[in-house]
């Protein structure tokens, strides 16, 4: 019986570590009124993202997403694939 409980409560532990994160990521190459758009329509593509903010004057995107489904890598590639790199900002403690 407690064997069946140490994997119930292991297989249930690495969800309980997974949730939503916010990142706001540095991208490059936005230079037109057009250039948010295609920012936040790349990101938002990326399965597991809830919410993408991009910021033209700041030349930024905040995105939320679920940590389970998606990490920081795979939103900044998708928007590297539109042309748009993309890096996370670090961010203060």
């Amino acid at each position: 019986m407690s064997a069946l409980a140490l994997i119930t409560l292991m297989m249930t532990a690495s969800t309980a570590f997974a949730g939503e994160r916010t990142i706001t990521f540095a991208v490059d190459n936005m230079t037109c009124a057009s250039c948010p758009y295609i920012v936040k329509s790349s990101m938002e593509g990326v399965l597991g993202v809830a919410k993408v903010a991009v910021s033209f004057r700041a030349k930024t995107a905040t995105v939320t997403f679920d940590d389970a489904k998606t990490n920081p890598a795979t939103i900044a590639a998708a928007s590297m694939n539109a042309g748009y790199p993309a890096h996370p900002v670090q961010q203060g403690s």
